[in-house]
């Protein structure tokens, strides 16, 4: 095993659990916030455990997730709405529990619960599938079209994943209101999509065909 990467991948983790904890407990005013400790649970316990076995089985790409830093300054408008959007929803989603807005009724967090962990399921495939995945957008050396499993029913299937996560998190978390302001991401994620796809279409071969075979890009038969 890799000690510096494991030890890079450990900060990472730690500092990802030490935030989303002060993001959900503090506006909370409680530790008592069970919804907290469930979706840190199912956030992290997944993550840890994919982690391992990207560092067993293909370290390249885990190494490759770890640093990535989008170049493109497009993106990185999209990332910081992104980081603006997760940062309102966790703090309302705690201060909803503070002060009891609107409560849902626990089997709706639990069908919300299974409907993330589906999200981790899938995105997992993807990484299992596409060597080529990374966290910003880029055409990479001896990159080729992926147009089987997933990628032969839409053309990001990762993007697929985080809807599902993104979407199904507030509910975790048991709050309307935050789920209202996750909304954001879909006009964030087709901009970024508009994007990758250009990117894609001028320097990967074969890409413009591939958009031709597979119609849909994140939902099959919607969207």
């Amino acid at each position: 095993m890799n000690s510096k990467l494991f030890a890079q991948a450990m900060i990472k983790v730690i500092s990802g659990v030490i935030l989303v904890g002060l993001l959900l407990f503090l506006p909370a005013g409680s530790f008592s916030y069970w919804n907290g400790w469930l979706f840190m649970a199912v956030l992290f316990v997944p993550m840890i455990t994919a982690g391992f076995v990207m560092m067993k089985k293909s370290p390249e790409l885990l190494q490759k997730r770890l640093n990535a830093k989008e170049e493109q300054s497009e993106q990185k408008t999209v990332i910081a709405l992104s980081g603006l959007m997760f940062l309102g929803a966790f703090i309302v989603a705690g201060l909803n529990f503070r002060f009891g807005w609107i409560i849902l009724p626990k089997w709706v967090v639990y069908v919300s619960t299974a409907v993330f962990l589906l999200g981790y399921i899938l995105y997992a495939e993807v990484l299992r599938e596409n060597a080529y995945l990374s966290r910003t957008v880029e055409v990479q050396e001896n990159q080729k079209v992926i147009d089987t499993g997933l990628y032969g029913v839409v053309r990001h299937p990762m993007y697929m994943s985080t809807f599902l996560l993104f979407l199904s998190m507030p509910l975790v978390l048991g709050s309307v209101i935050s789920f209202v302001i996750m909304l954001v991401y879909i006009p964030i994620i087709a901009k970024r999509i508009r994007n990758e796809e250009q990117v894609l279409e001028e320097g990967l071969e074969g890409y413009s065909d591939y958009k031709k075979k597979v119609k849909y890009k994140v939902i099959p038969l919607i969207w």
